[in-house]
């Protein structure tokens, strides 16, 4: 006998069969982690690399992610650790355990290594933004080293800076394991170069905001450069103490910080003549780069996009292609594995600073740009057609 269902038994079924067969029609969702500043005196560095992951993740998914035949969603869990590693670590810990994620981005150097101190053991992903070189030096197999090493910068800077003002350094910079892995190298290469370092006062980049008693101490050696750096606005208002007691020289600013943020804070550039740094990302004259700027101007009038909001777009946009390639999202030893491919065949769009891939190690690699301010503009130099930069 064939019974015939009413209409409302019938939409009873299917809302039952929708409710408990409906992983057969939904996505599944796949986190990925961040721990880093979202609160203190690095919360707008924080911010902005979360920024990066949070845009990449919004065109995954917009044109939907398919890995090994089924259709995935990602979302990004974000967690405050305040710059503090050990926070980090628990966050870290955390994301893992409760929220199941095969990878977990870090944006600072410290945090990195008290991840490393367990991510092997779970086979955890760590995209890490930082250019300190130790941190792929160490073998962790499972690290990602996002921005291209630091100390490609020192020697040209040293030799722009020496050049120009004299060769009477001086260190002003913060007080952070990046700081000091920075300022290590900087002493080594400035004295290496026939420079002399008359000053070293490390301050807290970020708990202070008051750099009056640091910044004088330094400038009673007469240097005729200063090395400076931590996260941008910091940064500026230790160059803002310096000219308010006089400095003429210039500044050889550490890649964390960027002129253009520090330009809205010193209220433009004029501060920073002579200055040498990283290049911002909108005097990129690049393709990738320029066309990466009109896409974030269409939806942020209002600002410009930064290193660290186009880096760590690109390392989410990165782990995306290579769980494609892997043929899952949660083996993080097979998306490791895939991870120089993927950088390798981004689109250009989505690799607004061109990195070509990975070493051996796990670093990206790429042709970096270095930016001096001359004339109250910022001008692009490439590391590679330097010879201070071989």
């Amino acid at each position: 006998m064939r019974i015939k269902m009413k209409p409302a038994g019938l939409s009873m079924a299917v809302a039952l069969a929708l409710a408990f067969g409906g992983s057969a029609y939904a996505q599944e969702v796949v986190k990925i982690g961040y721990s880093g500043p979202l609160s203190g005196g690095a919360a707008l560095y924080g911010k902005n690399c979360l920024m990066g992951m949070e845009m990449a993740v919004n065109e995954i998914n917009a044109k939907g992610l398919e890995v090994g035949g089924k259709k995935y969603k990602l979302e990004i869990v974000s967690l405050d650790d305040k710059y503090n590693p050990s926070e980090t670590a628990i966050n870290t810990q955390r994301l893992i355990q409760q929220y199941k994620t095969p990878a977990v981005l870090v944006p600072h150097s410290g945090g990195i290594s008290a991840v490393q101190a367990f991510n092997e053991r779970t086979n955890t992903l760590l995209l890490g933004y930082t250019s300190l070189p130790q941190i792929t030096e160490r073998g962790n197999k499972m690290t990602i080293r996002i921005p291209p090493d630091f100390s490609i910068y020192v020697k040209p800077f040293t030799k722009i800076e020496m050049d120009k003002f004299g060769k009477n350094g001086a260190v002003a910079g913060g007080d952070h394991d990046y700081a000091k892995a920075w300022t290590a190298l900087f002493k080594q290469t400035w004295e290496a170069s026939g420079g002399k370092v008359v000053a070293d006062n490390p301050m807290s980049y970020n708990k202070s905001t008051d750099f009056y008693s640091g910044v004088s101490k330094v400038l009673q050696a007469k240097p005729d450069v200063m090395f400076i750096g931590g996260a941008s606005e910091p940064t500026a208002l230790v160059a803002k103490q310096a000219r308010d007691l006089g400095f003429k020289g210039g500044f050889m600013i550490m890649d964390q910080a960027k002129m253009d943020e520090m330009a809205k804070v010193l209220g433009g550039l004029a501060p920073l003549e002579g200055s040498v740094g990283v290049l911002p990302l909108v005097a990129d004259p690049r393709p990738n780069a320029k066309l990466f700027v009109t896409n974030f101007h269409k939806a942020n009038p209002d600002r410009d996009p930064s290193s660290e909001i186009a880096l760590n777009y690109t390392a989410v946009h990165a782990t995306a292609i290579a769980m494609k390639l892997a043929g899952s999202v949660t083996d993080g030893k097979a998306i490791r594995a895939q991870m120089d491919k993927a950088f390798k065949t981004l689109p250009p769009e989505n690799n607004p600073q061109e990195i070509e891939g990975l070493d051996a190690k796990g670093g990206t690699e790429a042709n970096v740009l270095m930016g001096v301010v001359e004339n109250g503009k910022i001008k692009d130099v490439s590391l590679r057609d330097t010879n201070a930069g071989k």
